[in-house]
């Protein structure tokens, strides 16, 4: 794996457990979001530096939904026992999703 999909103690060769794959599963909804390719202007090195040492995190743009941008951030916490769990990262999406259809349901003519 690329460093730009790494967790900070990932990336300073630190323990690391489900919590890791947690703040990786954040940076891929980061990208399914904007679109974009993590951390494009800067090079392997230059990210372990910005994530793992100057405990940095990719801009979330004001166009994202709140409550993605609300389960992007927590994946990204700094420690990995504050990260939610898949379990939670779940409930929320699927909450999110349900709310989200039922929503365009409703904007739909008669």
């Amino acid at each position: 794996m690329q460093p730009q999909w790494m967790a900070p103690e990932v990336l300073r060769n630190e323990p690391s457990n489900e919590k890791s794959d947690v703040f990786s599963f954040g940076v891929v909804l980061w990208e399914l979001m904007t679109q974009s390719i993590p951390w494009n202007n800067l090079n392997p090195l230059q990210v372990v530096g910005v994530v793992g040492f100057m405990d940095r995190r990719l801009d979330i743009p004001g166009g994202v939904d709140p409550e993605i941008a609300s389960i992007i951030r927590d994946c990204w916490l700094s420690d990995p026992d504050q990260r939610p769990s898949f379990e939670d990262i779940l409930k929320r999406m699927t909450s999110f999703l349900q709310k989200t259809m039922a929503a365009s349901r409703s904007e739909e003519p008669g």
